[in-house]
């Protein structure tokens, strides 16, 4: 039944495609000819026209031209006749021209069109061999035709997102097993072939074409390394990467639209270290990370918009070590931190805007150490900590806008151990602490303003702040207290 639907599907396309194909349109012959006889006459009346404007009058019946001149009044008409005469012969070879190539392209387009429907009936068969032999067959017509690129990718992505079949019992039916290993390496080589032509290297590259991956299920190593995707659809929706290692490691994400909405890590590694983020919008939204081990270390998230609303990290571990984050905005908002890894340590925030409003930190480790944010805006607004270990130790504080208002920490720990504070503004107004403990031990206060006061619930879990410090405004002493120690309170009171 897989196969059937792929030839209908392939046959489908096909006809699509050929259907949709511009015909040559040219005017009738005669016409062309009577307009080009008309425009040339048209320009050599105008020319003489011109020409005797020039002159003084002529009396015409004084005239009496002789033998010579008559010559060469009718080798002048002669030449301009031949001049009709081979303007005429190049519209008749211009047409001939126009009509020849439209019949090569015709042919051309029917031989592509053989090639496809002979590829796709391979991509039916029952014997995995012939499987892959249809596979190679349309990515060398996806090579040649550069008309029909989008409509062999189409099908080999389509191939890729019918489900397979279960994995038989080795021990019980051996020859099921081999048969079902050899339908899965033509999935693997769709995969790896796809892989190649979106390479920056590669001879006749894939670059800027759509890839349609919804709700694949990934169980084999893949290879996206120094892929290019410039412009397009890149769909990976859905997908489940269960299973063997994907590398996006260098790959470049720029002008296009990516995908992996709902996609659920829960395998070997996936790696996007090194990766350029610029321009387009790439989406993680609701995605799951529960197992293995996922790398976004080094990459460059710059230009438009890049997206992890919603996200779940529930378990493995997920890197940002050493990732830039500058242009227009990244976001964790409502994220979920749990049970899991995160390390976003020596990470640079510059530019643009990085979310974790509404983000929910219950369990596991998130790793800000030695971050710089600067210029930025990066917003913990509302976002709940509780139960995790979440660590800005070392963390610069310079010229940008880090905001906790509203934000809960009730539970685990959160260190800003020697964090520096020397511009900008970290605000903690209406952040509510309870049970757990935020500690500021050796911060260094030398610049920018930070508030800790006027948080909300008291400030028994605040730890490590000194006295004074330039720009710190501290939590107000306990106790009902007059207008006057109110307003010093705001201004580095000790309690």
């Amino acid at each position: 039944m897989g196969g059937i639907r792929i030839r209908r599907r392939a046959r489908a396309t096909a006809w699509r495609h050929r259907r949709t194909e511009r015909q040559i349109r040219l005017i009738p012959i005669s016409l062309a000819l009577a307009g080009t006889i008309v425009l040339a006459g048209a320009g050599a009346v105008g020319l003489i026209a011109l020409i005797l404007s020039a002159l003084s009058p002529v009396d015409l019946a004084a005239i009496k031209p002789s033998v010579s001149e008559v010559l060469d009044i009718v080798k002048i008409s002669l030449a301009v006749v031949a001049g009709v005469g081979g303007m005429v012969a190049l519209v008749v070879a211009y047409r001939k021209q126009r009509v020849t190539e439209a019949g090569e392209s015709r042919e051309q387009t029917k031989l592509f069109a053989e090639r496809f429907d002979k590829a796709s009936d391979k991509l039916g068969s029952d014997a995995a061999a012939v499987r892959l032999a249809g596979v190679h067959a349309l990515t060398a017509l996806a090579d040649d035709w550069v008309g029909g690129r989008q409509m062999c990718i189409d099908v080999l992505c389509a191939y890729l997102r019918m489900p397979p079949a279960p994995e038989p019992d080795q021990a019980n039916d051996i020859t099921s097993h081999t048969a079902w290993r050899s339908m899965a390496e033509v999935r693997a080589t769709i995969l790896r072939l796809i892989a190649i032509h979106m390479k920056a290297s590669a001879p006749i590259p894939w670059h800027g074409a759509d890839l349609d991956f919804t709700s694949v299920i990934f169980t084999t190593d893949i290879n996206f390394t120094d892929a290019v995707f410039s412009g397009g659809t890149v769909n990976f929706r859905g997908v489940s990467f269960s299973g063997g290692k994907v590398d996006f490691i260098g790959a470049s994400f720029s002008g296009a639209t990516v995908d992996f909405s709902d996609a659920s890590f829960s395998g070997d590694t996936v790696s996007f270290s090194d990766a350029s983020f610029s321009g387009g919008t790439v989406s993680f939204n609701s995605a799951t990370f529960s197992g293995g081990t996922v790398s976004f270390n080094s990459a460059t998230f710059s230009g438009d918009t890049v997206s992890f609303s919603g996200t779940e990290f529930s378990g493995g571990r997920v890197y940002f070590r050493g990732a830039t984050f500058s242009g227009d905005a990244v976001s964790f908002s409502d994220a979920t931190f749990a049970r899991a890894a995160v390390s976003f340590s020596d990470a640079s925030f510059s530019g643009g805007t990085v979310s974790f409003n509404s983000a929910t930190f219950s369990g596991g480790e998130v790793n800000f150490n030695h971050v710089d944010f600067s210029v930025g805006t990066v917003d913990f607004g509302a976002a709940s900590f509780s139960g995790a270990t979440v660590a800005f130790g070392g963390a610069k504080f310079s010229v940008g806008t880090v905001d906790f208002i509203g934000a809960s920490f009730s539970g685990g720990t959160v260190s800003l151990v020697s964090a520096e504070f020397s511009g900008g503004e970290v605000s903690f107004r209406g952040a509510k602490f309870s049970s757990g403990t935020v500690s500021f031990r050796d911060a260094t206060f030398s610049g920018g303003t930070v508030y800790i006061s006027h948080v909300a619930d008291g400030h028994h879990g605040i730890k490590g702040l000194p006295e004074t410090a330039p720009g710190l405004r501290r939590p107000a002493p306990a106790g009902p207290v007059g207008p006057e120690e109110a307003a010093e309170s705001g201004n580095q009171t000790v309690p």
